[in-house]
């Protein structure tokens, strides 16, 4: 489990870059359809590689023949309905406050239990009500922040904001964990990636072709950075996250603390705007509002890290 949760804060890290270079883009006015549907072809040929070299593409591309829908259906909530619109709400605010209002991902992943838990072999795994307590920190922290950002703009700005980030909160963990449902044991985190980056392809192919009509091309600069973004937190990150929920998968509770891990991202994104990009630094509140919400993160995590002996048996398993 400490494994799991030190993976996950290290994945937060290589997060942190989707957020600074977004919001560096968007200051350059490079177009967010850029920064989305870029990453995911720039993704492509490294997880080729990595999972060719290993052997493991002919197991891949038998289960997408197998379940084509699922793959395809999944892989875009996970993927695509996830990183367009945080990209789109990369126009809106500073990195770190859209790194911030991310951590309501914590919160759906927590909600999202009962619903997924029907068709589960774990379906007997009570509600984590502490864990939801603990989510709900984060959330206060969350729109304490956004209510420092609504007195810098306006109202109008801060609905675009927060309506796409709230779609990306819930989009994620339902695509991985469903993802994470359907590949069971027979494929491994390497291939997942891979698949669900194909499967989402449809999508990145629509997104550049409206972006090729309706936007400028993107400039080299642009193409450098996703590429970085691509790297670090496409391949990176994701591959450590979900090396960090596959050590967990069996456990609602442990996998809801390392998807908590995630807002160590706040942090890093802050550290990465006013290093990088001569950021400001936030108001009281809004320090006020990180606070909570990596506090929350800590104790989500000390509570959903010791589970009972059952359950360690289990996770053994």
């Amino acid at each position: 489990m400490n494994k799991a949760i030190l993976l996950g804060i290290l994945a937060s890290f290589f997060f942190a870059f989707t957020f600074v270079l977004n919001r560096a883009m968007e200051l350059s006015g490079g177009s967010w359809i850029w920064s989305s549907s870029l990453r995911f072809f720039f993704m492509i040929p490294f997880l080729f590689i990595i999972v060719g070299l290993q052997g493991n593409l002919k197991p891949l591309f038998a289960s997408l023949k197998q379940h084509p829908l699922a793959w395809l259906t999944w892989s875009t909530v996970g993927f695509g309905l996830f990183y367009a619109p945080l990209t789109y709400a990369s126009s809106f605010g500073p990195g770190w406050l859209i790194a911030g209002t991310w951590q309501i991902t914590i919160v759906a992943g927590t909600l999202l239990i009962p619903f997924l838990q029907k068709n589960s072999k774990n379906a007997k795994q009570s509600f984590p009500i502490k864990g939801l307590v603990y989510s709900l920190l984060i959330l206060l922290g969350v729109a304490i922040m956004q209510s420092e950002n609504a007195g810098q703009v306006s109202a109008k700005e801060v609905i675009l904001c927060v309506l796409p980030i709230l779609l990306a909160a819930f989009a994620y963990p339902l695509g991985n964990r469903k993802m994470m449902e359907l590949c069971g044991s027979d494929l491994g985190t390497f291939q997942r990636v891979l698949g669900m980056t194909i499967a989402s392809m449809p999508l990145w192919i629509a997104l550049s072709i409206y972006g090729f009509v309706s936007e400028a091309p993107p400039s080299s600069a642009q193409l450098a950075q996703t590429f970085i973004v691509a790297l670090s937190s496409g391949v990176v990150a994701t591959v450590l996250y979900f090396f960090a929920t596959n050590m967990v998968k069996h456990d609602m509770h442990s996998l809801a603390a390392v998807e908590a891990t995630q807002s160590g991202a706040v942090l890093f994104s802050l550290l990465g705007e006013i290093v990088f990009l001569k950021g400001s630094i936030p108001g009281i509140w809004s320090i006020i509002g990180i606070i909570m919400v990596i506090t929350g993160m800590i104790l989500h995590s000390l509570f959903s890290g010791k589970p009972k002996a059952k359950q360690l048996k289990r996770i053994a398993v």
